[in-house]
């Protein structure tokens, strides 16, 4: 049975503070905080092995890339809009065993979503959204917190079941209490934080519901350590293990192990419109051809039309690759901002095919910049857009060669 990994377990929860009650030195309130206005991003990498009735069916990476923003704050619930992210790169499968060390992630699925927290972390969010996954983590007590004393609260995970093999609708809710333990500091990356641990096991026989298949039992654990930034007083990170199981009502079991590690990013002011004009001098004084720069929502654009594939292959030709050494200089004067790299093609093929190749090539480009240190792994994405983005008429010879191009963005948020 052909299997897909579930989308994103672990979505890093989002915006939250700290703060000392005066006389009470050893005693911490957290709650969470709303800043209008706010936008922050959240980066996460799940080291995930998938085994089926009992046997390794892959094992894989998925980055998690959440970009919010608080667009209100109503008696101190505050309104999020947000889209998740989710990108793979495959360590390993039964039919391939080793694949080949790809450096960059390759975008699998995106989702929009609109929520609401108040300051406790309850959320209330409208059935239609699938993100965020993990819902009601944490809650907290509302109360003062000395080293060592615990809480817990119910909650619940959601996830994606439309596709192949469950043909289930709606989003999937799966209930569980999460147990909370304040363990004071705690070092992540040689800085000390405070720090809490959320636990919580899941353990249901849930209803048949309509599709092709549906889980009639699923269990699992999960246990994270969650970091606190007191200077900026918003989560800094946090580590997870995990496995969770589903039996399926075919009679099979699908088991997920992993872990997850995960870093909040709060989002710089960017000087677009001189980035802009900075990147355009320097593509006229280094003399680059076929090099268009353009603000796009996401942040700026650079566009390489025409550059040169071997035919049907992700193999760059001659030349090409020093066309890139020039671009990753420019790219390296702004080393906070994220990376994404898409691929185009000219309608020259079937729609998969196209969208195969513009994907390949996109992470061609990008795994030769990553080896290159412009950013490391998990700061450089990629996404193939086939031919669905034409910047030029397909009908012509010089219009097919603009539309092969590969664009990197470099990112706001």
């Amino acid at each position: 049975m052909a299997i897909k990994k579930i989308t994103g377990f672990l979505v890093l929860v989002l915006l939250t503070g700290f703060y000392f009650i005066p006389g009470k030195l050893a005693a911490e309130v957290f709650e969470f905080r709303h800043i209008p206005g706010a936008k922050y991003r959240i980066v996460s990498v799940v080291d995930q092995a998938v085994f089926i009735n009992g046997l390794l069916s892959h094992r894989a990476e998925t980055l998690y890339r959440i970009v919010v923003n608080v667009t209100d704050v109503i008696d101190g619930r505050g309104q999020h809009s947000a889209i998740f992210q989710t990108f793979e790169r495959f360590l390993y499968d039964s039919q391939v065993r080793e694949h080949p060390a790809f450096s960059s992630f390759t975008l699998d699925r995106e989702y929009y979503s609109v929520f609401e927290r108040d300051r406790l972390g309850r959320l209330t969010i409208d059935p239609q959204y699938f993100m965020p996954v993990v819902r009601n983590v944490p809650v907290f007590p509302g109360r003062s917190l000395n080293v060592g004393d615990t809480w817990n609260a119910e909650a619940h995970e959601v996830h994606d079941f439309r596709g192949p093999p469950f043909g289930i609708s709606e989003p999937y809710r799966i209930p569980f209490r999460a147990f909370y333990q304040y363990v004071g500091e705690r070092q992540w990356k040689g800085v000390s934080y405070p720090a809490f641990t959320v636990n919580y096991n899941v353990e249901s026989r849930p209803p048949a519901v309509q599709g092709q298949l549906y889980p009639v039992r699923i269990s699992g654990t999960f246990n994270q350590l969650v970091y606190w930034d007191r200077m900026a007083g918003q989560e800094r990170a946090y580590t997870e293990n995990f496995r969770i199981a589903f039996e399926m009502s075919n009679g099979a079991r699908i088991e997920f192990r992993g872990t997850a590690e995960a870093e909040y990013v709060e989002s710089d002011y960017m000087d677009r419109d001189q980035i802009i004009l900075d990147i355009i001098d320097d593509i006229v004084r280094l003399d680059i051809p076929d090099v268009d720069v353009r603000l796009v929502d996401e942040g700026i654009s650079i566009s390489l039309e025409n550059i040169r594939f071997y035919p049907d292959s992700n193999v760059m030709l001659p030349g090409e690759q020093e066309k890139l050494d020039i671009i990753a200089e420019i790219l390296r004067r702004y080393p906070d901002r994220d990376i994404l790299v898409s691929g185009h093609a000219a309608l020259a093929g079937s729609r998969d095919y196209l969208m195969t190749l513009s994907q390949e090539r996109a992470r061609a480009v990008a795994d030769y910049l990553i080896s290159k240190n412009v950013r490391s792994s998990e700061r450089i994405i990629t996404r193939g857009y086939g031919a669905e983005r034409p910047i030029a008429d397909n009908s012509t010879e010089e219009g097919m060669r603009r539309n092969r191009r590969v664009e990197i963005t470099i990112l706001e948020n």
